[in-house]
């Protein structure tokens, strides 16, 4: 009774969202000619050795948001130190995060271990195989635990990304914005009916493969598919239309005075962030947080008059040294103006960060508890983030250039 409501919902939701399903003998050509073409054209990747879901399960937290060649070296490093579950789950937090460096969002990697801790607790070890079991771990949606589900034990589970649901909107000309959590659900539906039920988990990849190789976002050759005999944008000649995607917001801008602070031992000063929030508990370059005009009026010092131009740098780096001695009770000699402007976006912030070099020639000093001295020959023990990293590459630049 419950799989014909479950049934009866997903057609409701299929038919108000003008979605004219295919008759069974078309779906099934459909199938047979899109696993023949993931037969031969399927990517070698180190995941895909077997249906182990551990290995799944680590290869699609990667692989979000981050291209197929840029995970597979992290990894298999991260294979390398984490092979199992257990190991997983019983890692230290820094060299977990170190392992993580690079691949941004980092509350995945937690989620991770937290997941792993679950499963250990909760389903002996054991990746659970019910997919309302599996979602309930941490850090996993819907998307992670169909692709679990149908790869790893053969599930018909629809796991819809971003690629899938391209795929889709082309081949049945859907008007749902993919931008919107809300169409999810449409897209699923459209998956649940068309899902090979015997081989779901080669079904979900050869859409994967399809999306991120020739039905792409951009410079998209429909002529070149194996499905165009399907596909009703191809045969309508409307793809240029598909998919409906209304445009992010804009992140939102945050700008700061970074201090790359040298003492006599060519040590430099970094703090650990704090325990929970952005970039929790990595290291980076003391910040200073200001507001956007007191940028803008250290950038128009250039156009004063020689004299009060200096007055006005001047002025600016007695006022940096009074904070970095409030908050890093730290006064570096400064030199008179930044040697770079780092940017870095996250999904929703833009840091824009002027970036200073001082000197320290004082060794009596007693730092805040989350500072601390660090050679550069000890940074790579260090988990260091995205603006952590464009700081010290544009301060070699600039040391290389002296």
């Amino acid at each position: 009774m419950k799989k014909i409501t479950e049934q009866n919902e997903m057609n409701a939701l299929l038919q108000s969202s003008g979605i004219q399903m295919w008759p069974q003998e078309k779906i099934e050509q459909f199938r047979a000619t899109l696993l023949s073409w993931y037969d031969i054209e399927k990517r070698a990747l180190p995941w895909r050795i077997n249906n182990d879901p551990y290995r799944i399960w680590v290869s699609e937290i990667m692989l979000q948001q981050t291209r197929v060649d840029t995970v597979i070296p992290y990894y298999l490093n991260f294979m390398k130190q984490f092979p199992t579950i257990k190991e997983l789950s019983e890692a230290n937090e820094d060299k977990l995060l170190k392992a993580w460096e690079g691949l941004g969002y980092y509350s995945r990697v937690r989620n991770m271990q937290k997941a792993a801790q679950q499963i250990m607790v909760n389903y002996d070890g054991e990746m659970p195989r019910d997919p309302k079991e599996i979602i309930k771990l941490s850090g996993i949606g819907p998307y992670t635990a169909g692709a679990i589900a149908s790869m790893a034990f053969d599930l018909p589970e629809p796991a819809v990304d971003g690629n899938v649901m391209r795929v889709l909107s082309r081949l049945f000309e859907i008007d749902a914005d993919i931008a919107k959590p809300a169409s999810r659900k449409i897209f699923e539906a459209v998956m649940r009916e068309i899902i090979d039920p015997y081989k779901p988990g080669d079904f979900n990849q050869a859409f994967m493969d399809l999306g991120s190789s020739i039905c792409t976002p951009k410079n998209y050759h429909p002529e070149l598919s194996p499905i165009k005999e399907f596909n009703a944008s191809y045969i309508n000649e409307t793809w240029i239309n598909y998919p409906v995607k209304s445009k992010k917001k804009k992140a939102v801008p945050v700008y700061y005075n970074g201090f790359l602070i040298e003492n006599e031992k060519g040590e430099f000063l970094l703090e650990k962030r704090p325990k929970e929030g952005l970039l929790a508990n990595m290291w980076i370059f003391p910040l200073l947080e200001e507001k956007k005009f007191e940028q803008e009026k250290h950038q128009q010092i250039e156009a004063y008059d020689l004299e009060d131009k200096e007055q006005a740098k001047k002025q600016r780096l007695m006022d940096l040294q009074t904070k970095l001695i409030e908050t890093y009770q730290v006064r570096p000699t400064l030199m008179k103006k930044p040697f770079a402007e780092v940017t870095h976006i996250f999904s929703h912030l833009k840091w824009t960060i002027l970036a200073y070099y001082g000197k320290l020639f004082s060794d009596e000093i007693v730092l805040p508890e989350s500072c601390s001295w660090i050679h550069p020959e000890d940074f790579e023990k260090y988990t260091f983030p995205g603006p952590q990293t464009k700081l010290w590459q544009s301060y070699l630049l600039y040391k290389n250039k002296k």
